[in-house]
Formats: structure tokens, sequence, C-alpha cells
């Protein structure tokens, strides 16, 4: 028998801002980026938010930066972060959506292209029964090699992940819901049966309206 899953996009959705921006300024504060690199990162967000970056380039300049690095020391330090920055952001709509849907006996699943340090928490924290996430590769002394399993959990390599992890758990991908804010997640809403809209960048909005899509606020 076939369950149906509800699947959350993370910034934008969830919470109310791009995680990576936060953890970016963290990193600068504790003297682990520089303010180029933090000006970086804040253009590549904006462009993000936008729909024009290419997302897998960026995936690899952000890691190229932990080329070599404890990937344990990462995980440790972001778990830090996670319960002082983000843990508390979760919107008021989002937490009665997830109650719904958990009451309803849906499987609540984190998709989201955050990298997996940060979802895993995310996940944890909120009442997740799983996350799919990017996941940083790492060499054989747990030192992070600079690049990223694939396919990216972006665009369509989010809906060929989700597809996936459903086969794996019986889950009916036309009975479950995905909720997102970005344009970039076009490919999963239009996945599911139940695309949600969640404070919607201006091209999404505009499809959502012409497709008939509930539009949230939360």
């Amino acid at each position: 028998m076939s369950r149906t899953a509800a699947f959350f996009d993370l910034d934008r959705t969830l919470i109310d801002v791009n995680s990576a921006i936060l953890w970016a300024r963290a990193e600068r504060r504790d003297g682990n980026l520089s303010l180029v690199q933090l000006v970086k990162v804040l253009y590549w967000a904006g462009l993000y938010h936008l729909s024009l970056v290419n997302a897998e380039s960026t995936a690899e300049v952000a890691l190229a930066h932990y080329r070599n690095r404890s990937m344990a020391d990462l995980e440790h330090r972001a778990r830090d972060w996670f319960h002082r920055e983000i843990r508390h952001r979760l919107r008021p709509g989002a937490r009665q959506a997830l109650d719904w849907h958990q009451k309803a006996g849906h499987l609540l699943v984190l998709l989201t292209t955050s990298f997996h340090h940060a979802a895993r928490e995310a996940a944890e924290t909120w009442g997740f029964n799983a996350w799919i996430a990017n996941r940083p590769l790492e060499d054989g002394q747990g030192r992070m090699i600079g690049t990223c399993e694939k396919p990216l959990c972006y665009g369509s390599g989010k809906v060929a992940r989700a597809e996936k992890w459903a086969e794996d758990h019986q889950v009916d991908l036309q009975d479950s819901y995905f909720y997102s804010d970005s344009y970039t997640d076009l490919p999963m809403l239009e996945r599911v049966g139940n695309p949600r809209v969640v404070a919607p960048d201006p091209r999404l909005r505009r499809l959502a309206r012409s497709r008939g899509w509930p539009i949230l606020s939360w």
C-alpha cells in the first residue's frame, strides 16, 4: 500500500531567510571567511533567489573553501550554529502545516538544497521523518574533498532524489505535497500531485496564479 509524504523546502519556506547567508555571516564572525568571501556569498545568494545562478557551480565554489578540512569539525560547528541562529526561525504557518500533515499520517520530508549538516539538525528538531539534502564528499580520513554527491539536490536533481526516496519508502508522489518559495523548485512542484507555494519569488507567483496552485503566506 502506497503512502503520502509532505516534502518541504527549508530556506524562505520553513524559515524566513536564506540559511546560507546566516552561516556565512557566522563563519565571518568566527574568522573562517574573509570579507571578500562573505561579499561573494551574499552576491551569489541574491542571484540564487532570483533563479539566475548555476547551482552546481555555486556549490563547487562553496565547497572548495572547505577542501581538506575535517567533516566532523564542520558538523560540530554547524550544530551549534543551527541551534543558536536557526531553530527559533520556524514560521508559525510552517509549524501548523507540519502538525496537520503529521495528524493526517503523512511522512514529513525535508527536501533542501542546503548541505546536510543544516538539514539533519532541522529534521531532528522539527520532527521530520527524513531529510534529503546535499552532502559533501570526504576522503578516507574524514576530510572534505571539495565536491558534492550527485545529482545535486536542486531543480531536477531534487526530483531524482525524491523519486528514489519515494520508491524506497513506498510513497506515491502523485498523492504527495511539496512546499516551496522558489521558481528553481518548479520541477518538484510539477512532480507532486499537491504543490504548495509559500511566499513565492515573483516568477513562481505568476506561474502559481496561472495554474491555480495554492499560494500561502506564513
